[in-house]
């Protein structure tokens, strides 16, 4: 059994998770410790404890921590990549990919922990000096999703540690075993004892007792939308710190001048590369009327065509549903558009060579912005196509959804490029380029039901992971 992580030492517990390859359920990865409400205690005890070592530890410290896990990781991305491809279903490529982005995050946050900026500024009162600085916000509990479990563990830990706080963590209990591989390095790199903490298991047992604990200061969440708002309600009781990424519906706008080509691959890539499961997806294709049937015509062939199999096939493009009930769930929406009137081009079940959770990409052709297809996030291989008849058409379509993460639009006006990045209720904005993939060194979220509370990612991080003093003195 893989062992949760409190105050420096690995802990059993009475009860595991099965952690199963959604490429073929045979395999069976580990069993993963399934933690209770007494391991958080004693998690958030040990944080708590370690925090004024921690602090006083210094930034170098903190730093050649961080940059030593990041050398971990560069030096495990075959063993780690694969461990991903197996536990969560991205192809390989994928797989090893996310734990390069995963060692990139660490090694950004080992310089940003040496730059911590403050100001130092005239009072408006002769013979004091004002001094503005950031603090640690303290003991921060880590709740991450099961579609990037390495990444998204990164890039909560790495700015974490870097600004002075001490962890405690909870991953997804579908994919515990790159957040378990992150801890081991953690350990082999230095980090001292209670500073970072794992505890597995259920989200409604582990990550409910992690909001409630009154030694936790802030809570970082990336997941769906429901669950999301139920925890800022529940952190508000004890004024914790908030810091939420849930779900999107994401378009990406086709106009007529669009280079085909590039609409195609951008689309391709946006609504289907890692299986379609990535809160930044382009789950809305919203196409003028003059490229329309073309557009259809060519992304119905492409999408077709990709090669749904076992992520460890050198020759997949597209990996397995996560799981049994998110295949469900997908399958649901594809009946759910046929219902409303769309004509559905794939979607359905296919059968491997292994027992797996395998969908063929889907279209929705003929959507309207109505149908609860092109307004409930699927997070699957699903997208709508929705035509329009202009530009304002298509972005008023656009931003008419609950949802701000990601938008894009492909189009050779740079007129309309710039109108549509000054328009778009979005917190990202793409041009000629898919919906997701995003850098690690610049901010990440949205607005509207998508995020609520400071950036992700890149120096924007320190927005929350820290808290801000102003200091005044009288120099006489």
């Amino acid at each position: 059994m893989k062992q949760n992580l409190i105050a420096g030492e690995w802990r059993g517990s009475a009860d595991a998770s099965e952690n199963r390859n959604p490429s073929d359920v045979t395999d069976l990865i580990g069993l993963y410790a399934s933690g209770t409400a007494t391991d958080v205690e004693d998690a958030a005890q040990a944080a708590r404890a370690a925090l004024p070592g921690w602090v006083a530890a210094g930034p170098q410290r903190r730093s050649d921590l961080l940059e030593a896990v990041a050398q971990a990781l560069f030096a495990r991305v075959e063993e780690i990549g694969t461990l991903l491809a197996r536990e969560e279903g991205k192809t390989l490529a994928e797989g090893k990919a996310e734990t390069m982005r995963a060692a990139q995050v660490f090694r950004f946050f080992s310089g940003e922990a040496l730059r911590m900026p403050g100001d130092c500024v005239a009072s408006v009162r002769p013979g004091v000096g004002v001094e503005v600085t950031r603090e640690p916000v303290g003991v921060v509990g880590l709740i991450t999703p099961w579609n990037f479990p390495i990444a998204i563990p990164a890039w909560k830990i790495a700015p974490a540690l870097a600004y002075g706080n001490t962890v405690v963590m909870k991953p997804a209990d579908l994919t515990p075993g790159c957040a378990h591989a992150l801890a081991e390095i953690l350990v082999e790199a230095g980090v001292p004892a209670g500073v970072f903490n794992l505890v597995m298991g259920r989200g409604s047992v582990v990550g409910s007792a992690i909001v409630r604990h009154p030694q936790i200061d802030a809570i970082s969440f990336t997941g769906s939308v429901p669950v999301g708002r139920g925890l800022a309600i529940e952190a508000a009781q004890s004024l914790k710190k908030v810091q939420l990424e849930m779900g999107g519906k994401n378009p990406m706008v086709v106009l007529d001048d669009a280079d085909l080509d590039v609409a195609v691959e951008a689309c391709l890539n946006g609504a289907f590369y890692s299986t379609g499961q990535r809160c930044t997806a382009s789950s809305r294709l919203i196409v003028q009327a003059g490229i329309h049937d073309a557009f259809v015509e060519r992304l119905s062939a492409a999408a077709q065509a990709l090669k749904v199999g076992h992520a460890l096939d050198p020759a997949t493009q597209i990996g397995p549903v996560a799981s049994e009930s998110q295949l469900a769930g997908n399958l649901d929406y594809v009946d759910i558009a046929r219902k409303e009137g769309a004509e559905v081009v794939g979607g359905e079940r296919l059968n491997g060579e292994t027992q797996g959770f395998f969908q063929r990409p889907a279209l929705f052709l003929n959507a309207t912005n109505a149908m609860r297809s092109s307004r409930e996030e699927i997070f699957g291989p699903c997208a709508s196509v929705i035509k329009v008849a202009d530009f304002d058409e298509a972005l008023a379509v656009a931003n008419d959804t609950e949802f701000g993460l990601s938008s894009g639009i492909c189009t050779a006006s740079l007129k309309y490029a710039r109108e549509f990045r000054r328009r778009s209720a979005a917190g990202m904005v793409m041009v000629n380029l898919p919906t997701a993939g995003v850098d690690y060194h610049v901010p990440f979220g949205g607005r509207k039901g998508s995020s609520h509370g400071p950036r992700e990612q890149g120096r924007h991080a320190a927005e929350f992971y820290t808290v801000v003093k102003t200091a005044y003195e009288f120099a006489g």
